[in-house]
């Protein structure tokens, strides 16, 4: 599974329950832009920001990207 980006890169870590969880980090200074973990209401992975950030168009597809590669 690809884990790095241009400018993302993202790290599994530990979870409470069955479903694996990934932290998502800026790869130029290390800074942690949110999670990867499943949500149960949709019955998928989602991405969960942990700080207000502004996005382009080629960080959300590599973040969709990183989701639709996810095995369930």
């Amino acid at each position: 599974m690809k884990t790095e980006y241009k400018y993302l890169e993202f790290k599994q870590i530990p979870s409470k329950d069955s479903r694996r969880k990934f932290i998502c980090r800026n790869k130029k200074v290390g800074g942690e832009l949110g999670e990867i973990r499943w949500f149960s209401d949709w019955k998928q992975y989602c991405f969960f920001p942990t700080v207000q950030a502004i996005y382009s168009s080629d960080c959300l597809n590599d973040i969709a990207d990183f989701i639709n590669h996810l095995e369930f």
